[in-house]
C-alpha cells in the first residue's frame, strides 16, 4: 500500500475585494451575529459581506436562516459583487500573510487552501462535534455560492523558521489594512515571490499536524460538498478546488482564547440555599464583593439573585488525568450543571445558553437581572495547549469550550470551488 502523506496546504486564487472598497465589504463571521444583529449591522451598507454570509437579512424578517430562498439570495448577492467588480478573482495562485492586532497583541499567520484529504486522515485535527442543522446550513451555503467565504481558523505548533520568513515580508505595504467594527486591525499581504511561497508551503507541509481552532462547521461542510461534487464529476482527479477549504493558520503561541461562559434558565427546583449547599459538596464557595472573573483554572464565578460568588473546585477533586475530563468546562458540567441542575447534554438542552467571553461579566449579570436567565457562570479560558492535547488524543471537547478572539473577518478572502 502506498501510504503517502498528502500535502496539508497549497496556494490558491483568492476572490477578494478591490482594496479601496475593502472596509465597506468586511463583516464579522456569520456565526457571531444573529439575523437581527446582522440586519442592523448591514443597514445602509449595500456592499457588506453580510448580504452573502447571512442573506436572510434581505428577505422578510420571519424567514428562517436555512430556507432555500436564503441561499439563492446569497448567491445573487455574491454574483452582483463580482459583476460590479467589487470582488475580483486573482489570476495566479498565491498565499497571503494575515496579521491581526488588537490591544497591543499581534497574531501573524498564513492564509491558504487546506487539503480535505489531510482533514479526512486527521492530519488537520478537530476537537469538537458539529450540530447537524448548522453543518447542513454551511453545506447549502458553500454549494449554492460555489465558494467558501468564511475562512477556518487553524493553529500550528509555533515554528521559528516560518516566523522569520513572515516577519521579513510584513515590512512591505499590505494590500489591505482595515479595522473591524469591534476594533481589531486586520492587515493582509499577498505573496508574489515564488520562492517565498514555496518555502512557506514546504515548512507547513512538513508539520506533523494542523489543528482546527474555530470553524468545525465550515470544514465539515466543505468535506460534504467535496463528496457531492466528486460523485457528480466523472473526471474527478483530486486536484479540483473543491478538494480544499479556505483557512488561515496562526502559531499556537499567538492564539488568544477567552472564557466561554454559561447562563441557565432554571435551577432545577432548588432554593438558593439548597443550591449553595449542593454546590458546597464539590466546591469551596464564598460571596464575592465584585463580579468574579476566575484568575486561574478550576475557579468559577456564579451570579444569582444579584450576588456574585467565587466557586473553587475542592482540592481533593484536582487530580484528573484525562485531557477532556480535566477541562474547566467539563468540571463545571460534571460537578454542577449535570448533578445539581440536571443539564445532561449542553448541546441540546434548551435550559442552557452560552455567552462568549468578549462580552464580559456585565453581559452575564444583565441576562440574570432581566429575568431571562436565573444564574450565570464565568469560566477561566481553556488553554491552547489543552486544545492541542485533546485533538492529539483524538478526543472531543465539550460544546462551547473555546472563544477565540479576535475573529477573522468574512469578505477579505474567499475561495471559489468550481
Amino acid at each position: 500500500m502506498n501510504h503517502h502523506k498528502p500535502v496539508l496546504v497549497k496556494s490558491f486564487r483568492a476572490l477578494r475585494p478591490i482594496p479601496e472598497k475593502a472596509s465597506e465589504v468586511i463583516a464579522p463571521p456569520y456565526d457571531v451575529l444573529n439575523s437581527d444583529e446582522a440586519r442592523e449591522r448591514a443597514t445602509d451598507k449595500p456592499l457588506s459581506f453580510l448580504h452573502v454570509s447571512k442573506p436572510e437579512i434581505d428577505l422578510p424578517v420571519d424567514t428562517p436562516f436555512d430556507a432555500p430562498e436564503v441561499y439563492n439570495q446569497g448567491s445573487k448577492n455574491l454574483s452582483k459583487l463580482i459583476s460590479e467588480k467589487i470582488l475580483i478573482e486573482e489570476d495566479e495562485y498565491s498565499l497571503y500573510i494575515y496579521e491581526i492586532s488588537t490591544n497591543g497583541c499581534k497574531q501573524t499567520g498564513v492564509a491558504f487552501a487546506a487539503s480535505l484529504e489531510a482533514y479526512d486522515l486527521n492530519l488537520i485535527k478537530k476537537h469538537e462535534h458539529t450540530s447537524p442543522r448548522k453543518e447542513a446550513d454551511r453545506v447549502q451555503n458553500i454549494s449554492t455560492l460555489n465558494a467558501q467565504t468564511g475562512p477556518v481558523l487553524l493553529t500550528y505548533k509555533s515554528n521559528m523558521h516560518l516566523k522569520e520568513i513572515l516577519s521579513k515580508i510584513i515590512v512591505q505595504d499590505p494590500i489591505y489594512d482595515v479595522y473591524a467594527d469591534e476594533g481589531p486591525r486586520h492587515k493582509i499581504w499577498k505573496l508574489s515571490n515564488v520562492d517565498e511561497i514555496d518555502s512557506i508551503l514546504q515548512i507547513i507541509n512538513n508539520m506533523d499536524a494542523l489543528f482546527i481552532a474555530d470553524g468545525h462547521h465550515r470544514s465539515a461542510a466543505a468535506a460534504r460538498v467535496r463528496d457531492q461534487r466528486k460523485q457528480g464529476n466523472a473526471n474527478h482527479n483530486g486536484r479540483e478546488n473543491y478538494n480544499y477549504f479556505l483557512a488561515v493558520a496562526f502559531p499556537h503561541s499567538e492564539m488568544n482564547i477567552l472564557g466561554y461562559n454559561r447562563v441557565v434558565k432554571g435551577i432545577n427546583n432548588h432554593t438558593q440555599e439548597s443550591l449553595l449547599q449542593a454546590i458546597n459538596l464539590s466546591f469551596d464557595v464564598e460571596l464575592s464583593p465584585v463580579p468574579f472573573k476566575p484568575s486561574k483554572p478550576k475557579q468559577f464565578g456564579m451570579y444569582i439573585e444579584g450576588m456574585w460568588y467565587k466557586l473553587e473546585l475542592k482540592q481533593t477533586l484536582h487530580n484528573i488525568a484525562d485531557p477532556v475530563k480535566s477541562l474547566d468546562v467539563s468540571l463545571l458540567h460534571d460537578y454542577l450543571l449535570e448533578p445539581i441542575l440536571g443539564i445532561k447534554d449542553e448541546r441540546t438542552d434548551q435550559r442552557i445558553d452560552f455567552v462568549g467571553g468578549a462580552k464580559g461579566l456585565r453581559a452575564l449579570a444583565a441576562k440574570v437581572d432581566s429575568k431571562e436567565m436565573v444564574a450565570a457562570f464565568s469560566l477561566y479560558p481553556t488553554a491552547i495547549d489543552d486544545l492541542i492535547s485533546v485533538a492529539k488524543a483524538g478526543k472531543v471537547m465539550p460544546p462551547k469550550s473555546t472563544w477565540f478572539e479576535p475573529k477573522l473577518l468574512d469578505g477579505l478572502l474567499s475561495h471559489r470551488i468550481d
